[in-house]
């Protein structure tokens, strides 16, 4: 800036000016001011009294500016002469661009000054320009990490004249939060390259951070909600989402149907009630929380929950409205004493927990200490949010009411009480598969045989869920099917294998699940004390004999069933008495975190310790062996041996000689008397002579009759015919067929079964008494 009088005569001079042209004011002030141009004025430059001329510089370079000149009138209000100002050409225009900037922007001088602010740095700093101009920086703000971090930046440009580019998030002195704020720092030269100030310009990148937090979250979502299939542990995963990063205080109410078993019912005309499973809240002691885990919240009509459940959108609602003064009283209305929201709650969201269409519950956020309010943004964010939070809960509630559907499944088809028999004392445990893979196939049964013979059977079908728990029922009910029929277990095994193979082979059009099953058959025999057992893929037993310590049956174990074309071998042992056979599959030894032979030598150990009852057996060795978290069904059955000794059976050979049949006849009655069993020796005697007489008629010698009191008399005759009989009704002048007819109406039940010599006939009667 200068002053020239009216004869054209600087009489001032700035610093400014100075600045610009080199000059000092002794070698200009006093001199024409025609002096310092360069050429000639433009025509019309004095009577526009602005222009673009050129002004030569000290050192001789040419200065183009843009010159304004103000008259400077007297006292009699004549002009006596003129104060001008330069500036760079379209520095006006530059200045208007810097004072309208979006950006907050600023110059400082070397000692971190203020020299000049735009209009938007003036918001930012809630004060006008001439409040900072001239200040040092420290003086205009609080002391803060943030602030001291600038003045740092501010210092390190105009020492080091580089240029700085950041990010940080902070507060500012006139906003009501913080805000993310990309910031420019950049040295100012002169024409010389001497520095002279630092210009800084701060964007305010708030909005694409809470956008790229809103997509952060929505990401983080993806892997942190649904980890597990359990509907309320994925309700507070959504918990841990929203507080305190998107609220202050969360809430997740779901509808009576979601957590039980029953379908979705038609949506609500009125106020609705949610369970609430889930809460969270960034104040200690959760004081948000007006009704406990497990209670349940009762919305009015028009309560912005009651909306966002009918309407199936986010509704939001501020403080002042009509509708969250309602909402706020009805809440603190329910709550504890001492736990209202008593002042800083002013926004709130409803978010609609829908999946598949259907609306399962509602997710409430409310904001006190972060002072912004919900907004549509936010509505967005919400929706996308719960929609991706509602099909995790669905998944979860659609695999618990599978998993209750399959476990309900299972447990009707193994058996609810085992049959009573004598062979065999048994305890047995079932534990359903713990992981998320669903109730697997596993199965026992105890199967009463003729006579006093028990069949032991455990299985394993493939798969999980549903489809697996009906396969399992099928093969149970084919193997006491096939066991009713006295089949040895090689045999059993090789028609459970045909079915299977003939069920995966199933060509009707319906999908066929996938059948591939292990199975292991047992038979006990109490009066010879063998154990005879054939498995399909199946582990093999253990056997702890008395005082002695547990070892696996040596045995073929066969192929899985439905592999088919390959035999099945049966083992045979004779066990003495009070010998413990365990029985169990595989998911009792087999995980994949666990070495199979040490898991054998656990349960060997645990089979081998003493107990009480084999019961407690039962639960030493599940402890022992099983891990706290197993991925498959576990089947464990035990059975201790018991012998039927000579007082209670009686065998007498058969010479094939019909005489010899009232011989027999008498040699009876007589054991039955001496077991104190005389009411039941008049059938018993018409037994022995039919089955007798039918041996030594139709089949092949050597015959045998034996007599076995166990729960029930039973009467056996062997012969070397594999010839079996057969039941039918006798025509009016037939002289035979009525014996077996006779012995079925006498008897309880009767039957044949092959041995390995021939066949043996049997029938039962109940002892007198019982």
């Amino acid at each position: 800036m200068a002053f020239i009088d009216a004869l054209g005569t600087v009489t001032g001079w700035s610093e400014g000016a100075r600045r610009l042209t080199g000059r000092p004011a002794g070698d200009v002030v006093g001199r024409p001011a025609a002096e310092l141009l360069a050429g000639p004025l433009p025509p019309d430059a004095l009577a526009a009294r602005t222009g673009t001329v050129r002004l030569r510089h000290h050192d001789g370079h040419l200065i183009e500016v843009a010159l304004t000149a103000c008259p400077v009138a007297g006292a009699d209000g004549e002009s006596t002469g003129y104060v001008v100002s330069a500036d760079p050409p379209g520095t006006p225009l530059a200045a208007e661009a810097f004072e309208q900037a979006s950006m907050s922007m600023s110059v400082f001088d070397l000692q971190q000054r203020y020299l000049r602010v735009n209009e938007t740095a003036c918001k930012v700093m809630g004060v006008p320009e001439t409040a900072l101009t001239g200040r040092f920086f420290p003086e205009t703000v609080r002391d803060t990490a943030y602030n001291q971090g600038f003045l740092n930046h501010l210092r390190e440009v105009a020492e080091t004249g580089r240029p700085i580019r950041y990010e940080s998030f902070a507060d500012a002195p006139a906003l009501n939060r913080e805000h993310l704020w990309s910031i420019e720092m950049w040295p100012l030269r002169a024409a010389s390259g001497e520095l002279t100030g630092v210009a800084m310009a701060a964007f305010d990148n708030t909005e694409q951070y809470w956008a790229r937090r809103r997509l952060a979250l929505l990401n983080e979502a993806a892997t942190g909600i649904g980890t597990t299939l359990d509907v309320v542990r994925t309700a507070e995963e959504l918990i841990d989402l929203l507080v305190p990063r998107y609220a202050d205080f969360a809430s997740v109410g779901l509808l009576d149907w979601v957590l039980g078993a029953d379908e979705p019912p038609m949506p609500p005309a009125g106020g609705v009630v949610l369970h609430r499973v889930a809460h969270g809240s960034t104040r200690e002691g959760n004081p948000g929380a007006a009704v406990p885990i497990g209670g349940t919240d009762v919305y009015s009509l028009d309560s912005p929950p009651t909306r966002a459940l009918r309407e199936g959108h986010a509704v939001l609602s501020q403080a002042g409205e009509p509708e969250f003064a309602e909402w706020l009283h009805e809440r603190n209305t329910r709550s504890p004493e001492g736990r209202p929201f008593r002042q800083g709650a002013h926004s709130l969201i409803a978010i609609p927990l829908r999946a598949r269409g259907t609306t399962l519950g509602v997710a409430v956020c409310v904001r006190m200490a972060h002072p912004d309010a919900y907004g549509p943004d936010d509505a967005v964010f919400a929706e996308e949010l719960g929609s991706r939070a509602a099909v995790c809960i669905d998944n979860a509630r659609r695999f618990a009411r599978e998993r209750s559907t399959a476990l309900a499944l299972q447990h009707s088809l193994l058996p609810r009480g085992l049959p009573g028999q004598a062979a065999v004392e048994v305890a047995h445990r079932y534990l359903p598969c713990g992981s998320l893979a669903g109730i697997g196939g596993d199965w026992f049964d105890v199967i009463p045989l003729s006579g006093g013979r028990v069949g032991l059977v455990v299985g394993d079908v493939v798969g999980h869920g549903i489809q697996s728990s009906a396969t399992m029922g099928r093969l149970r009910t084919a193997v006491r099917t096939l066991a009713d029929v006295d089949l040895p277990p090689d045999e059993l095994l090789t028609h459970l294998d045909d079915l299977v193979t003939h069920l995966t082979s199933d060509d009707s059009g319906e999908e066929v699940a996938e059948l591939g099953a292990t199975c292991l058959y047992a038979v006990y025999d109490p009066v010879s004390r063998r154990l005879a057992l054939a498995a399909a893929g199946h582990p093999a037993p253990a056997v702890v004999l008395p005082g002695g310590t547990a070892e696996p049956v040596p045995m073929t174990a066969g192929p899985p069933l439905g592999v088919g074309g390959l035999p099945f071998e049966a083992t045979e042992l004779e066990l003495p008495e009070g010998s413990v056979v365990a029985l169990y599959t595989d998911g009792l030894v087999e995980n994949r975190d666990r070495d199979p032979d040490g898991a054998l030598e656990e349960l060997r150990r645990a089979l081998s310790a003493p107990s009480d009852s084999l019961e407690a057996l039962c639960d030493d060795v599940l402890k022992a062996v099983l891990p706290d978290q197993h991925a498959d069904d576990v089947a464990l059955l035990l059975a201790r041996t018991r012998a039927l000794g000579a007082d209670r059976v009686a065998t007498w050979d058969v010479p094939p000689d019909p005489a010899q049949v009232a011989v027999l006849r008498q040699a009876a009655g007589e054991r039955l008397t001496a077991w104190g069993l005389d009411e039941a020796a008049f059938v018993t005697e018409l037994v022995v002579s039919e089955l007798v007489t039918n041996a030594i008629r139709y089949g092949e010698p050597p015959i045998q009759l034996r007599l076995i009191r166990d729960r029930a008399l039973i009467c056996e005759v062997s012969d070397a015919s594999s010839t079996s009989p057969h039941l039918r009704r006798a025509h009016a002048y037939d002289e035979g067929g009525r014996g077996l007819l006779l012995v079925a109406q006498l008897t309880q039940r009767w039957g044949s079964r092959q041995t390995g010599r021939g066949k043996t006939i049997w029938a039962e009667q109940a002892l007198p008494g019982t």
